[in-house]
């Protein structure tokens, strides 16, 4: 309990922001939200992340507010204040930006969903691409590749958007799913054309400042600096990022983009969650209807809703959010998890893309956003809600992969009498953290047997092809 109350004492919102509570008064166990310091602390201590933001609300309150580590690794880095210190939000930036505006123009009647993405953007057409509808885009079933390397081939954002426009279709409108940043940026030009207006300039009138969101944004003024959490160390730009968004795509665009690009503070987001579980409408400023929200939010193909993701215990959802949860998470390190049945949304924001010190920090993170969903829905006591016991350990105690390579991560580096070029040849199991393919074990098993005494002459073969998986940087998945 002493944990909660230094966790509680420290929040200073100013503004609007939401009250503090205890979690009893809100139907929740002081003691078992405690997990929460242990399952982020520990991602820190693997070297996952330098420091995270946390906040757990529930029924209009915040249950739990806490900032871990710091902003950087550095010694002198300042430490992490959850109301205070702004993240590069990544992804979240198709749902708390491009999706929400989307919404707001759907309520005015100047966004229709079925209608041909051609109708407000003439320059995408030719081909499949005069059948996409809006709401193909939305659910990530436009045709759309997941992306391109717009920043290789582009200096300006109109050379830029230009190549969105020429990317060709992939599949048949409809007919597939690719969870698509181009479709995200569409959808933010397509706001764009509507309203007359930048993206930027449309969230920040129409959302962030009436909701009191004064440290959300598109490219942080250089007043904030000093608390924006850096990013990459060594990024293709050729210089630390701190912020300037992590995105490639999203800086050549000129840091404004559908898909990326926004940043804000764990406070600023519990406002933004609080506003969608009240309906639409928070302290009285109302953003948008409550049965747009729904609409939007509801499952539409698969795990997609419209812009938003179903929690299907994937992404950071864990185990125990209701079936109507939904959320997003951000290739930085960022999650939010609205859960209406609960009255409860759950944030984390970290920087695991800066000089991560875990060998697989992309499973640190999996792991801890789960773990921190399940603890917070672990912690709910209302009768009908409540879970009797709590699991003998979570994902962050036991850390599988974490650091440590499997034993068939560990055979596949040393096949028998074969090239190890196998273990390199899909650099993208590397970036999802998964052990080498199964064929790559099975064979140096068998040779084994064949051949009792392999040790002496494989001990003798020199090790310079292993220093080429390292140097193999696989494409960023977009997230």
């Amino acid at each position: 309990m002493l944990r909660y109350l230094l966790a509680a004492a420290v929040v200073t919102f100013s503004g609007d922001g939401l009250p503090v509570r205890s979690p009893k008064s809100v139907g929740m166990s002081a003691e078992r939200l405690e997990v929460i310091d242990r399952v982020v602390q520990r991602g820190i201590t693997a070297g996952g992340y330098p420091g995270a933001s946390v906040v757990v609300g529930r029924k209009g309150s915040i249950v739990w507010q806490k900032g871990f580590g710091s902003l950087s690794w550095g010694k002198e880095s300042a430490p992490v204040i959850p109301d205070r210190t702004i993240y590069d939000l990544a992804s979240l930036t198709k749902v708390v930006g491009t999706t929400t505006a989307c919404m707001i123009l759907f309520d005015e009647g100047k966004l229709l969903l079925d209608e041909k993405v051609s109708h407000y953007l003439p320059r995408f057409t030719g081909g499949n691409k005069d059948d996409v509808s809006v709401r193909q885009l939305l659910m990530h079933r436009g045709g759309l590749p997941a992306g391109r390397d717009l920043w290789r081939h582009a200096h300006t954002p109109d050379e830029a958007r230009t190549l969105i426009y020429d990317t060709p279709l992939e599949y048949k409108p409809g007919t597939g799913f690719v969870y698509s940043d181009l479709g995200a940026d569409l959808l933010g030009m397509i706001v764009e054309s509507i309203a007359g207006e930048g993206l930027d300039t449309f969230l920040k009138a129409r959302v962030f400042d009436p909701l009191g969101m004064s440290d959300t944004g598109f490219r942080p003024a250089d007043s904030v600096i000093a608390r924006v959490a850096p990013t990459e160390v060594s990024p293709p730009r050729g210089y630390p990022i701190k912020g300037e968004v992590h995105d490639e795509n999203a800086f050549v665009l000129g840091g404004v983009a559908g898909h990326a690009g926004l940043f804000g503070t764990a406070a600023d987001l519990a406002v933004f969650a609080q506003m969608l579980l009240d309906g639409g409408t928070y302290n009285g400023v109302h953003i948008v209807a409550d049965s747009t929200i729904k609409q939007f939010t509801a499952r539409a193909a698969g795990s997609r809703a419209l812009g938003w993701e179903i929690g299907e215990g994937q992404h950071g959802s864990g185990n125990y959010l209701r079936d109507g949860a939904f959320g997003h998470t951000g290739f930085t390190g960022t999650s939010l998890w609205i859960d209406p049945d609960r009255e409860m949304f759950v944030i984390l924001l970290t920087n695991r893309v800066h000089a991560a010190k875990a060998k697989r920090p992309a499973k640190v993170i999996a792991d801890v956003r789960q773990d921190l969903s399940d603890a917070a829905a672990l912690s709910v006591t209302d009768e009908n809600l409540a879970v009797a016991a709590m699991p003998a350990s979570f994902r962050s105690d036991r850390a599988v992969d974490w650091n440590k390579p499997t034993r068939r991560a560990r055979k596949a580096r040393k096949p028998r009498g074969k090239s190890s070029s196998k273990s390199t040849a899909k650099p993208e199991a590397t970036a999802s953290a998964k052990p080498a393919a199964k064929p790559s074990s099975k064979p140096s098993a068998s040779s084994a047997k064949k051949k009792p005494a392999p040790k002496k002459s494989t001990s003798k073969k020199p090790k310079a092809k292993q220093p080429a998986a390292k140097k193999a940087v696989p494409k960023k998945p977009a997230a």
